[in-house]
């Protein structure tokens, strides 16, 4: 028989239910519960350490819950079968240095099962959108720090995943490619992508459909830009988030 959480989730692209996590006896997700709308950017809005890494590895079936649950598109997480439609960008590069950025997508694009003609399409699509084609013949080693987060972006965003998750994917980009790349995420929810980024940087905050505040683990409010603002009488998205402060949702 179905449940009423089963049901629930159908009708998001991700719903995490009560999720907990503890690491030995330190929790550092507390009860967690909210809900990712298809086709939405949903960002997770807090500072360094609040739990928002951990939160997104639960939800992408990296790591698993010590109680709670998470759906995404109605299948509990972790599902080896739904990995495939996700596309995962953590903090920490996971490049090849000693191979060039064009071995690097080549390789990437083959384990997400891209071939011949598409395959070299999609090569070129991501790397034209992060400005790195005339890169892709040098070695990754030769990469500045922002350049492997543009390749890691790239990447990512390969095999056009249902689901993209973004782990603070613009820190060390410059300010008029962070805006291209922003606006390519919005295009790609226009076209059926959700996506989940993390975020510490009030502006990119603003640029996400809804929010979920995060503080010492525990999720302290959500809402969109507009509506946490209101809430709190605050004038911008800093101040509400300091308004929330230690409180719970």
């Amino acid at each position: 028989m179905q449940t009423v959480e089963d049901s629930a989730s159908e009708q998001a692209a991700v719903r995490v239910n009560r999720v907990s996590r503890k690491f030995g006896k330190r929790e550092v997700l507390h009860d967690i519960t909210l809900e990712v709308r298809p086709s939405e950017v949903f960002g997770l809005l807090g500072p360094s350490g609040s739990g928002k890494t951990t939160l997104i590895k639960v939800i992408a079936g990296l790591d698993k819950a010590t109680t709670g649950e998470v759906f995404m598109h109605g299948v509990r997480m972790p599902n080896l079968s739904m990995l495939g439609r996700i596309g995962y960008m953590a903090q920490s590069d996971a490049l090849y240095t000693d191979l060039t950025g064009r071995e690097n997508l080549g390789f990437f694009a083959s384990m997400f099962g891209l071939s011949g003609q598409e395959k070299k399409r999609r090569m070129e699509e991501v790397m034209t959108l992060v400005n790195l084609v005339d890169a892709m013949p040098r070695l990754v080693a030769a990469y500045s720090g922002g350049m492997k987060r543009r390749l890691s972006l790239a990447i990512a965003l390969l095999h056009q995943p249902d689901l993209l998750i973004l782990d603070e994917p613009t820190v060390g980009i410059d300010p008029s490619l962070r805006r291209t790349i922003w606006a390519e995420l919005h295009t790609l929810c226009a076209q059926g992508t959700t996506i989940i980024v993390t975020t510490h940087v009030m502006d990119e905050a603003e640029q996400c459909h809804r929010l979920g505040m995060v503080r010492d683990g525990y999720l302290i409010a959500t809402g969109t830009p507009a509506e946490l603002k209101a809430q709190t009488k605050a004038p911008t998205l800093e101040e509400a988030f300091l308004t929330y402060g230690g409180g719970r949702q």
